[in-house]
């Protein structure tokens, strides 16, 4: 925020009647040239109150308290209630739920609500606390912005010595950063830290590199903020005309803006301009714009320069019991934040007040404060702009010495890289060699890797063909060779005429048994051998289930006929799936056959479907022995050749199971029974139903 401003001595002076009646008719029938600062905050307290009602109350989290933090910085020189609630509130949430950033933010701004209220010890404390945070977290803006407002607290103190020691280190942060904002806020209250020990030239300078880095920023109320605080310079120089041109420009901006705070001091300022003019009525006007604007402001120090202002103004109109209020009213303030400044400037107004009422004891007395407060800040001042020479000294001092410890460091590492360069190029030429021929026994122990793993392959390929072998040839063996010469005794017997060709007709039942029995086996055994042969080689394709089980109903009729079985069809018209229609026909059926081998005559068997999202889960029941624990465990294990007979001795070559097991398996399903001895057996098979596209497509 702004400096404080220092007054000179004024004459008292009186405006013709007529103008002095013309300002107050344009005062009357001004408005206010903007209105309270309400947009942000406004626009803050109804994001949280949204965010309180979506989260139900649970608002201890990270975006809460940034909100809250937000809210209470937009209060600061509004109405410090808010601010000093707020902010305990973000504190308290933070610490709770271990929000480092909040915590900072929320100790500045308890800062900053004790600074305006003068407790400047307990303002340092928090801005520390706030330091070590941001370090802390490594934010690095963050710590910049609580060393620059450190650093403002020890001027308000007096103690300039720390002010710009803590400029200085904010300012290297901001520089080393590149932080063009905090640039030109720490090159700005540096010049103004010269300019109150009126090192003007100094001062001024620093003013120049503030304006190139705020051309590089290009935000125009920044630059206003500068325009404002050059205004009040140009005051204390004497240099009345660069004043208002500086002033006007910052007006301008912070009336477009709606800047409150900035143009209830730039308002000052320009009444300031006209008070040393001797323009009494045009500095009660801008005095009275001021003050308008701060009814919603609550900035005790700028009021202190304020009511000062109004009451140098109404003194130079001849108005001294209206001058005396008001400088009374800036004493009481400063007396209560502790501004030696205010209360120097308060003293020499009221002395002139009262010499003008000719209350010469009053006045001697406010002449002799006045005094002793303006020759201990001038020495004071004298020591402060010593101080601050050797304090500007000392931090370039110190800044050089570690820029020369930095060289040292960096000429130092050089010379180790410089040697550890040499020593890798050693080390190089060294390994290479070594590299090369470890490269090349890692090629030949890969190829022997590849090799072993191509011998496994092989190996277990082998093994595979082995058991395929000793399968084939186990059922060649047993299921078929003893049909086929059941087949051949029947026909040399009726071929040698041991038997008479009526007789043929008696084991003609017998012989359709044990055809149907040898194709069977053998369908089962090509399709086995076709799936080995071929792997996982399968071809999927829209297929209606039901139009497979009835047509396997249809081909084991007779056999089911024949034992006085009845088989029923329970399966839904639209119960499509997605597979191999060879390999599902296998599947069904060896599962059909099976549970008509082993279930008594005049028994049932059902078919029925039930299907989820993805897949039919198909079930075949029947009322036939039933399967025992032990049995069940071997039926579908390929390593197991299970040979059984059924109710009519029906025999089994043990391969349909294990088939059917490898047939679901590869189009992606799953088979089990679930089985009671003399209770009958139920199979279970799912398979993936047909989705939309495919049934699109089909």
């Amino acid at each position: 925020m702004p400096k404080t401003i220092t007054y000179h001595s004024l004459q008292k002076s009186f405006l013709p009647i007529w103008l002095l009646s013309i300002c107050w008719v344009l005062l009357l029938l001004s408005p206010p040239k903007v209105e309270a600062q309400l947009t942000v905050r406004d626009s803050v307290t109804k994001r949280m109150k949204a965010f309180e009602r979506q989260s139900l109350g649970e608002k201890v989290n990270t975006e809460y308290i940034d909100l809250l933090n937000q809210l209470a910085s937009e209060y600061i020189y509004v109405k410090a209630d808010s601010l000093i609630k707020l902010s305990r509130q973000a504190l308290s949430y933070s610490k709770k739920i271990g929000y480092t950033l909040g915590e900072c933010q929320a100790l500045a701004n308890i800062g900053a609500f004790y600074s305006s209220n003068g407790i400047n010890y307990k303002a340092i404390t928090h801005y520390t606390n706030a330091i070590k945070l941001a370090d802390s977290i490594g934010n690095i803006p963050l710590k910049t912005e609580f060393i620059n407002q450190l650093a403002y607290e020890y001027t308000y103190l007096g103690d300039y010595e720390k002010a710009l020691k803590n400029f200085l280190v904010g300012l290297d942060l901001a520089d080393e950063s590149d932080n063009k904002l905090m640039q030109s806020k720490l090159n700005e209250n540096i010049a103004n830290l010269y300019a109150s020990q009126k090192e003007y030239d100094e001062a001024l300078n620093f003013y120049t590199k503030v304006k190139k880095i705020n051309d590089q920023i290009g935000d125009e109320t920044i630059a206003a903020e500068t325009f404002s605080n050059l205004a009040s310079l140009h005051i204390e120089i004497g240099n009345f005309e660069h004043a208002m041109f500086n002033i006007n420009q910052s007006i301008s901006i912070f009336e477009k803006h709606k800047i409150t705070d900035w143009l209830a001091y730039a308002y000052t300022v320009k009444g300031d301009i006209y008070i040393n003019l001797k323009k009494y009525g045009w500095a009660l006007y801008w005095y009275d714009q001021s003050q308008l604007l701060h009814k919603n402001l609550e900035d005790d120090r700028s009021r202190i320069n304020l009511y000062n202002g109004i009451s140098r103004a109404y003194l130079g109109v001849g108005q001294d019991s209206i001058s005396h209020i008001f400088a009374l009213k800036a004493m009481k303030i400063a007396k209560k934040i502790r501004s030696l400044e205010g209360q120097r400037d308060c003293s020499e107004t009221l002395y002139l007040i009262n010499k003008s009422q000719q209350n010469f004891t009053e006045a001697l007395t406010y002449h002799e404060t006045f005094q002793q407060l303006a020759d201990s800040l001038n020495r004071d001042e004298t020591k402060r702009t010593l101080m601050l020479l050797e304090t500007k000294m000392k931090h370039s001092k110190d800044k050089q010495l570690l820029i020369a410890e930095s060289e040292k460091e960096l000429a130092k590492q050089r010379n180790l890289i410089r040697v550890s360069i040499i020593v890798l190029l050693l080390l190089i030429g060294l390994t290479v060699p070594l590299y090369l021929k470890q490269k090349k026994l890692k090629r030949l122990y890969k190829a022997l890797q590849v090799n072993a793993e191509n011998l496994r392959k092989n190996e277990a390929e082998l093994n595979t063909i082995n058991k395929t072998k000793d399968k084939l040839f186990s059922i060649i063996g047993h299921d078929l060779r003893g049909p086929l010469g059941a087949l051949q005794g029947i026909l040399k017997l009726v071929t040698s005429g041991e038997a008479a060709k009526e007789d043929f007709s008696r084991f003609a039942p017998k012989l359709k048994s044990d055809v149907d029995h040898i194709l069977f086996t053998l369908n089962n055994l090509l399709s086995w051998g076709y799936a080995q042969m071929n792997g996982n080689a399968r071809k999927p394709k829209t297929v209606s289930l039901n139009t497979l089980v009835q047509g396997n109903v249809n081909l084991l009729s007779e056999v089911a006929n024949n034992k006085s079985i009845k088989i029923v069809n329970l399966l839904p018209d639209n119960c499509l799936i997605r597979a191999d229609e060879n390999q599902m026909d296998v599947v069904i059926r060896n599962l059909l056959s099976n549970a008509i081998k082993f279930t008594k005559e005049n028994g049932l068997i059902s078919l029925e479907a039930e299907e989820d999202d993805r897949m039919w889960r198909i079930k075949i029941r029947d009322t036939g022995v039933g399967i025992d624990q032990k049995t069940q465990k071997k039926l579908f294990n390929e390593n197991t050749n299970v040979t059984t007979y059924g109710t009519n001795n029906e025999k089994g070559t043990g391969l349909g199971l294990s088939l059917c097991k490898e047939m679901v398996l590869k189009n992606h399903g799953e088979i089990w029974v679930e089985s009671e001895p003399q209770k009958g057996s139920t199979f279970f098979f799912t398979i993936p139903k047909v989705t939309k596209k495919y049934r699109k497509a089909s």
